[in-house]
């Protein structure tokens, strides 16, 4: 088998742009259309503290940490009694957009029954601070905070009864907010919600699944959910509140290892296919398409569920736009009968990973986050455009994620976070170059805003632009949340007129 090391010399990857900040060289300035969408992002259990305040329930994360985690939320940011600092320090930035989620268990307690008048004040006040700061919300209603008595009673996202559950909760957040707020998206990432909830026991609520059966079995009960979030959305309130409702998916992008023999490079080709289909296909097909992937449908046989002829309908077209979250790229080549490791690490023979055959490498010279993921613009560009042939979503693509762990000991240390700053500056303008070749790429969330609980691993990973100390919940800006700050009032990002990305197309096999 092929290693990531075997193939090391036969590469010549650039992961970040050349010359920097330009210094020493000529600056090209990229700009973009006038309507494009800059913000950045946080979730509610990773900033809001305050678990037992304001009337709301345990989740599922409340739980998990407490039993399988270094630290928990119970404070994280304290962004419940702060977040009129909060949208303070972004306008002072220049900030226009803010994407965030709802805490379910915040607007019902145990998952059903009517609105917790608490917790709906308090998004009625932190959109109301937003706007009057002139700064537009962007609001997801499930980012991964089940209320546990959902999983207590009916197993989560293992149950069919947690559909009309999430639709009635979807409603009530129509009802209360959407006068307000004009995008809405139904999840975030349910790959995560279904791979590290139900598959490898990492996320809450920590089950596992050795032949994927749950993991699949979840995500077709988020596929249900989010449609029948859609339908309500679209019957009840959009022509009156005139807003757009979407998903966000995330995925890394999948490059298929060169090789010197035709078959077998297309057998890598295959693989890489199937490890996006499985990452990205899995949901977006049958939002886009109907149905899931044929493929997926081949290999996973009845451990795949099947959807009604009415349930295809209800999914096809169920979003108006694409949202993305990506974060890292890979090589892939395919395993045969070999084990799956995935750019996790898992190796696996069956399963969820093992249904793919395909081997996930990295290479040893590319630039790493504090995550361990590879700093690979040209994969985001690909990935883009990837997105743009398979589905050409009329409403455009959203980057609704994107950023990087950086490894800040002292306060001064992230203060400069450069690694940070080259990150986002590679992306985007790899974002730019996606667009140039036709990727309807309409909007830019970084992630994430502050620094917050970054779930199993607790707070020992920092994503923020703006740094958080935890004993003090002292807020300082980052030289990225500069940066940012300069890209959404130019529009633009500057990139040094030589740099350029390695180019797939160059690469070599042993």
């Amino acid at each position: 088998m092929q290693t990531a090391v075997s193939i090391a010399k036969h590469l010549v990857p650039r992961t970040f742009v050349e010359g920097g900040d330009g210094a020493g060289s000529e600056v090209t300035t990229l700009k973009f259309p006038a309507d494009f969408v800059w913000g950045t992002a946080t979730a509610s259990y990773q900033i809001e503290g305050a678990w037992d305040e304001g009337g709301r329930g345990l989740s599922i994360w409340d739980t998990f940490s407490r039993a399988s985690c270094p630290d928990t939320g119970d404070v994280a940011c304290d962004h419940f009694h702060r977040y009129q600092e909060d949208v303070k320090l972004m306008q002072s930035l220049g900030l226009k957009n803010y994407r965030f989620s709802i805490s379910w268990p915040r607007i019902q307690p145990t998952g059903r029954g009517p609105a917790n008048a608490e917790g709906v004040a308090f998004y009625h006040a932190l959109i109301d601070c937003l706007l009057a700061h002139g700064i537009t919300p962007l609001v997801t209603l499930y980012h991964w905070d089940l209320p546990q008595a959902l999983e207590t009673e009916h197993g989560g996202w293992l149950g069919r009864e947690v559909v009309p559950a999430f639709e009635e909760y979807a409603r009530l957040c129509f009802a209360a907010f959407g006068d307000r707020v004009k995008t809405w998206l139904t999840f975030n990432e349910p790959w995560c919600t279904c791979v590290l909830g139900y598959g490898t026991g990492e996320h809450a609520p920590g089950a596992t699944s050795a032949d994927g059966a749950k993991v699949y079995l979840s995500g077709h009960h988020c596929l249900l959910a989010h449609a029948a979030a859609v339908d309500v959305y679209r019957r009840e309130f959009q022509p009156a509140q005139r807003g757009a409702i979407g998903i966000t998916l995330n995925a890394n992008w999948n490059e298929p290892l060169a090789h010197s023999d035709v078959a077998i490079a297309a057998n890598h080709r295959d693989a890489a296919e199937r490890m996006t289909l499985w990452a990205l296909g899995w949901f977006a097909d049958p939002i886009w398409k109907g149905d899931y992937p044929e493929e997926m449908r081949a290999r996973c046989g009845p451990r795949l569920p099947s959807f009604t002829e009415e349930e295809k309908v209800l999914l096809k077209g169920s979003s108006d736009f694409l949202g993305l979250n990506h974060y890292s790229s890979d090589f892939v080549q395919d395993s045969g009968d070999g084990d799956f490791i995935s750019h996790w690490g898992k190796p696996s023979k069956g399963g969820y990973f093992g249904d793919q055959h395909g081997t996930a490498l990295t290479h040893p010279a590319w630039a790493r986050t504090d995550m361990g993921w590879s700093v690979v613009p040209w994969g985001f560009e690909k990935l883009l455009l990837w997105c743009q042939r398979r589905y050409s979503p009329a409403g455009g693509i959203y980057v609704t994620e994107n950023g990087c762990a950086v490894a800040e000991p002292t306060k001064e240390a992230a203060i400069k976070d450069d690694f940070r700053v080259a990150f986002l500056n590679g992306y985007v303008a790899a974002m730019h170059q996606a667009m140039e070749q036709g990727a309807d790429v309409r909007g830019y969330f970084a992630w994430s805003f502050l620094d917050n609980f970054e779930w199993s691993l607790g707070y020992s990973k920092r994503f923020g632009i703006v740094r958080v100390d935890y004993d003090t919940q002292e807020r300082t800006p980052k030289a990225s949340a500069r940066w940012l700050s300069s890209v959404v009032a130019s529009n633009a990002v500057q990139l040094a007129r030589d740099a350029r990305f390695m180019d797939a197309a160059t690469m070599h096999a042993a």
